[in-house]
């Protein structure tokens, strides 16, 4: 019984690293690019200058009325940067250390224990999925030449 668990778990992380080896793959090939880089960037920058994600930010707060609590977009903060790095040069390693970075600051040292860190990581893969599904929609409806 607990083989076969580890087995899942280890088919799972397989599974995983090779989604992320087959994404790796794509980004690169998008990466050497120069036009497709520079439209995906006016378009990224769009969504942001328009205020298109203010019904995101807003889903973002509504969990946490209380000042103390209230969350700081990491998940804005974190997509901003990872624009900003964003160039036909920039290697794919640049952009995960960049986003390995923001998370080990907003989300890793906060955390006081266990249950929190899963707390903390689960709240911001929620929202991260969110936002980037929005983003996502927002540029296939309103700026399909994004998609190169």
């Amino acid at each position: 019984s607990s083989s076969l668990t580890e087995v899942k778990e280890f088919v799972k992380r397989l599974r995983r690293q090779t989604d992320l080896c087959n994404m790796v793959k794509t980004v690169r090939a998008l990466l050497s690019n120069n036009s497709t880089v520079t439209v995906l960037r006016s378009g990224l920058h769009a969504i942001f200058n328009e205020k298109s994600l203010d019904v995101t930010k807003d889903l973002f707060q509504e969990k946490f009325r209380n000042p103390k609590k209230r969350q700081k977009n990491i998940q804005l903060k974190c997509l901003k940067n990872f624009i900003s790095l964003l160039t036909s040069s920039t290697d794919i390693r640049d952009l995960l250390s960049c986003l390995s970075s923001d998370l080990q600051t907003s989300v890793i040292k906060p955390s006081k224990s266990k249950e929190a860190f899963k707390e903390q990581a689960s709240d911001f893969m929620l929202k991260w999925n969110l936002l980037l599904s929005n983003v996502g929609k927002i540029l296939t409806i309103n700026r399909t030449d994004s998609f190169g």
